[in-house]
C-alpha cells in the first residue's frame, strides 16, 4: 500500500470533494456535507483516499442511502451498518467513500475526530507516527492528481 503526503494528494480530493458535494447537494439539498477523513487534515500523511460526510435526519436516512447509489456508489460490505449509519463506496475508479449519518447520532464522531486533529498540529503528527507514517518515511511517488 502507498502513502502520500498531504501536498501530494490533498488538493486532488478537495477537487473530487467539491464536484461530489454539488452532486449530493442537488440530490439531497437537506444534507450536511463535510470533508472528513485524512484528506481533510492539514499534513496528514494518507492512502489519498477522500471520505464525505453526509449528515441527514434520521428517518431520511435510508432515502439518502437509496438516493446516493445514483452516484456510483453502493453499501461497503463488512464494515458497521446502524439505522444511524451507512458507509458507501464508489463503484468507480474514484477512491471516495460516504459516510452517512444521522444527525445528532454518537457517529459525528466523524466530525469531532477530524476537527480535533485540524486544531492540534502535535495531534497530527502523533496520528502519522501511530500509522507508521513519519514524513521522512512517506514514499514518494506521482501526485495522485495524475491518477483521477
Amino acid at each position: 500500500m502507498k502513502f502520500y503526503s498531504a501536498e501530494q494528494y490533498q488538493a486532488s480530493c478537495e477537487d473530487l470533494f467539491l464536484q461530489y458535494g454539488r452532486e449530493i447537494q442537488n440530490l439531497l439539498p437537506n444534507a450536511r456535507i463535510e470533508h472528513i477523513g485524512a484528506s481533510s487534515i492539514p499534513s496528514a500523511v494518507s492512502k489519498g483516499d477522500l471520505d464525505i460526510f453526509i449528515g441527514v435526519e434520521s428517518f431520511e436516512l435510508e432515502y439518502a442511502v437509496q438516493t446516493l447509489t445514483s452516484l456510483g456508489f453502493q453499501e461497503k460490505d463488512d464494515t458497521l451498518r446502524t439505522s444511524e449509519l451507512c458507509m458507501l463506496e464508489s463503484t468507480s475508479t474514484d477512491d471516495v467513500a460516504f459516510q452517512v449519518v444521522a444527525n445528532g447520532s454518537e457517529f459525528e464522531c466523524f466530525l469531532a475526530f477530524r476537527n480535533e486533529l485540524r486544531a492540534n498540529s502535535v495531534l497530527v503528527q502523533q496520528y502519522n507516527e501511530l500509522n507508521g507514517l513519519k514524513m521522512s518515511t512517506v514514499k514518494r511517488s506521482l501526485p495522485l492528481s495524475n491518477t483521477f
